[in-house]
């Protein structure tokens, strides 16, 4: 009964709180009556707060009582106004002062003397204690994006184009909308853990996108700052440790803001093309901190990714004395492609910290992110209750119309006509991309692979089909069932073979999945892989070059794989295969080289063996084969949704570890060997501002090689073409497909580094460095092209890469795979 009570008392006194909140609103302008958009706008002596709009609009819910609202724009001097709440709505316009920062050396600028470079040498050296005024905190983040198409050119603006987009007439429109709700959880130096509450999108999905709070987190406190998606590199923060090596700083006066002297310094670049920012920044000049910031980027000076230009605007608040964070961290972008100019920003609010709390024991495991499951259900009357700043009456129309339309998408009459139009076949997007057909629900559907890997040629089957489908039935939202039927049949050598692949996803949350495989097929003898189909049509009919060497198996197996702990995944199978020789039997091509000719399907032939060769390279033979492999992901990060978990890229190493063994007598099984091998590899590194790195070491031995045959060897992923795929690392550029084949021990490394920067300083680089005369690098364009130079500048990458490996079988072979070579990306 006193439960009952406890309960009914708990509610009553929740509905009383809730109805004492009343609404502050308001508009904020400038001296002139414009608006003064994304004014930070918090209570004094508090951590709640709010921002105004685009137009200057802003509302608060306040419970009755005495407040200090503080009014806060770059450009303005920062207003402090007392505020009553009784038991009604109020209205509160404000209109703000231009800041005017008093200047009493009027000296020429001298950068050695400029009391500005005084001024930054103490925040530099305060930096270090600034960032360890405390160990966690927590607080609740609102985001708000929107992105605005604001020009189109009008021989584009046809009537779908304005439909699909939802332009107006004159091309203009809101492309998307976003807003989330999240309590962010910090622990220093790089601990963090997000949980999302409520999140609305509304439009075209962007190239680019911030709805977390860990994507507009900017601690101008650390040395380098990385703009995510719109940078492949870092750039320096003016208050970094070294950047005195990369900025001047100009004193432009000082201001008294609520007792404190408040510095205006301007950044200026040491070096027109450093990674670093414009702007100017704001120092609170009693102990030497940031109270905000104002900085530009440029993609003409700092090689951005998809925008022209990014402002970035940030306000520190003082939650107690001695500890300052963020109250608002603001992103506003222009850019433009083919004639189609947009804008837009991001923008997060800070509200409600609680500093250096304690969490509990392993609450920081690697989660960064966890979605609630009804974060994307939440009502309108929701929105319009917790939404921190106000919508402009455009966004209104916008979110009204767009809901609308979503409404009407799941009506019966729509999901018929959609179904109807995304099954019907793009004869052109199937010739690459293969075809896609699904039911109204989705769950179940049909994929077609790509024309270009179904008909082909090679030296071996002559012309021939590979028909590959693939049926996936989503059982729910957790387990997912596909099969996925081959046939192939070459018309020279009259071979026919259908294989099936079937695998069920069963367990998200641990990457969990069964597989069964069985049926006969082609197979490459290089296991890691030479060429596609298409390619090595290519090659064989126009070029004379028979790449890819061929055998036959009728095979069948099982696997299991499921994640035992967060950041390590273990797999492991069983198979027993059935391999057989084959020999070339089709000899066509369309032009003759005088250079090259056919050569034989045994890779091991030597050289001049004509392409009718019969010799022996191994006998029929049977292979029992056990494979386990573990993987470590070091520091693994994931988001957990309610459909699953999703692991994110590791900022450390991967160690996979590879154990294959052959089982010997097992269903007439001939193969008697063990292998083991290990690899570490990581991409995507970033070094500082000058890009990212990316490497992978592998090794490894037959322990045992009584008896295995050429297509159980360890294999190097090499190319043979005149040109390969840059990005990925652990292939060779040069290095033939199965020469150093091995059955012993082996090593190989990789290293590439690819060079972001500006398109002047790459140019510069390039001329400094000399590396095709150093070192005779391999180009990816064509060797000795005169404009080369140009197009380094009109791609603006530069990369540089090291391949090398080693094997052991008998005598010792070393490959000839050491390559050190730029190139275009």
């Amino acid at each position: 009964m006193s439960r009952t009570l406890l309960f009914i008392f708990f509610i009553i006194s929740t509905f009383t709180v809730s109805a004492q909140q009343y609404i502050l609103s308001g508009r904020v302008s400038g001296q002139k009556n414009e608006p003064a958009p994304f004014t930070s706008i918090y209570i004094r002596n508090s951590t709640y707060g709010t921002t105004a709009n685009e137009e200057g609009r802003y509302m608060f819910k306040l419970t009755p009582g005495v407040y200090n609202i503080v009014y806060r724009l770059v450009g303005y001097r920062e207003k402090m106004i007392p505020v009553t709440i009784t038991d009604r709505n109020d209205t509160l316009d404000v209109q703000l002062d231009n800041e005017i920062f008093e200047l009493t050396d009027t000296a020429k600028y001298n950068s050695k003397t400029d009391s500005g470079m005084a001024i930054m040498r103490k925040v530099i050296a305060n930096r270090q204690k600034h960032m360890n005024e405390y160990k966690t905190f927590s607080c609740a983040v609102y985001i708000k994006g929107v992105q605005k198409l604001t020009k189109a050119p009008k021989s584009l603006m046809g009537s779908a184009v304005i439909r699909q987009l939802d332009l107006d007439s004159n091309g203009r429109g809101i492309l998307y909308q976003s807003e989330s709700l999240s309590q962010f959880n910090v622990q220093t130096p790089n601990k963090f853990k997000e949980v999302t509450i409520a999140s609305k999108t509304a439009g075209q999905n962007p190239a680019f996108g911030y709805t977390k709070a860990s994507d507009l987190e900017l601690n101008l406190y650390d040395n380098v700052i990385n703009i995510n998606g719109l940078s492949s590199h870092g750039f320096v923060s003016p208050v970094a440790s070294n950047a005195l090596s990369y900025y001047h700083y100009k004193y432009m006066g000082s201001t008294i803001s609520n007792g404190r002297t408040i510095s205006k310094i301007q950044l200026l670049p040491k070096h027109t093309y450093d990674p670093v920012f414009k702007g100017n920044i704001y120092i609170v000049q009693s102990d030497s901190r940031l109270y905000s910031a104002d900085l530009m980027l440029t993609n003409y000076n700092d090689n951005l990714n998809l925008i022209d230009t990014i402002q970035i605007s940030q306000q520190y608040i003082p939650l107690r004395d001695s500890i300052w964070l963020p109250a608002s961290v603001q992103y506003s972008f222009t850019g433009g492609v083919f004639g189609f100019k947009f804008s837009g920003y991001y923008i997060s609010i800070y509200n409600n910290y609680k500093i250096n709390q304690n969490f509990p024991e392993g609450y920081f495991n690697g989660e960064v992110l966890k979605i609630d499951t009804a974060a994307n259900i939440k009502s309108p009357a929701y929105w319009n209750n917790m939404r921190q700043v106000p919508l402009t009456a455009q966004e209104t129309r916008d979110y009204n119309k767009k809901d609308s339309i979503a409404a009407y998408k799941q009506t019966d009459a729509y999901l018929d006509e959609l179904q109807h139009t995304k099954n019907n076949i793009n004869y052109p997007g199937y010739l690459i991309f293969g075809y896609n057909a699904s039911n109204r629900s989705n769950k179940d559907s049909l994929y077609v692979f790509p024309f270009l890997q179904t008909f082909y040629y090679n030296t071996v089957e002559g012309f021939g089909i590979n028909a590959k489908v693939r049926y996936t039935k989503k059982l729910d939202d957790y387990r997912t069932f596909s099969v996925t039927p081959a046939v192939r049949y070459g018309f020279v050598n009259k071979l026919f073979s259908a294989n099936i692949l079937t695998e069920y996803k069963n367990d998200p949350f641990h990457n969990s999945k069964f597989w069964v495989s069985f049926g006969s097929d082609i197979l490459d003898l290089n296991n890691v892989g030479t060429r596609s189909l298409y390619f090595n049509t290519l090659s064989t009919l126009l070029y004379e070059n028979n790449y890819v060497k061929y055998y036959r198996s009728q095979y069948g197996g099982f696997g299991y794989q499921r994640e035992l702990a967060n950041g390590v995944l273990w797999t492991g199978s069983l198979s027993y295969s059935s391999r057989s020789q084959l020999y070339n039997n089709a000899y066509g091509h369309i032009f003759s080289s005088k250079i090259r000719e056919f050569t034989s399907n045994n890779p091991l032939a030597p050289p001049g063996t004509p392409a009718n060769d019969r010799s022996f390279l191994f006998p029929k033979n049977q292979a029992f084969t056990f494979n386990t492999a573990v993987t470590f992901t070091f520091d693994q990060q994931y988001i957990t949704r309610p459909t699953g978990k999703f692991n994110l890229p590791s900022k450390y190493p991967t160690l996979t570890v590879n154990y294959r063994k052959g089982i010997k007598s097992v269903f007439g099984s001939d193969v008697d060997y063990d292998f083991a091998s290990a690899d570490i590899s990581q991409s995507n590194i970033r070094i500082g501002t000058s890009g990212f790195s990316s490497f992978k070491l592998t090794g490894g031995d037959y322990f045992n090689n009584n008896t295995l045959y050429f297509m159980d060897y360890y294999h190097y992923l090499g190319n043979q073409g005149t040109t390969f795929d840059p990005t990925y690392i652990g292939s060779f550029h040069f290095l033939p497909f199965y020469t150093y084949s091995t059955n012993g021990a082996f090593f190989e490394a990789h290293y590439q580094h690819n060079f972001a920067g500006s398109v002047l300083g790459k140019i510069s680089f390039i001329r400094k460095l000399k590396l095709e005369e150093i070192i005779g690098a391999n180009y990816l364009t064509t060797k000795g092209n005169p404009n080369y130079r140009e197009l380094y500048i009109g791609l603006q990458r530069l990369i540089f890469r090291v391949d090398y490996g080693v094997s052991y079988a008998g005598n010792k072979k070393y490959i000839q795979g050491f390559r050190i070579f730029y190139g275009i990306r």
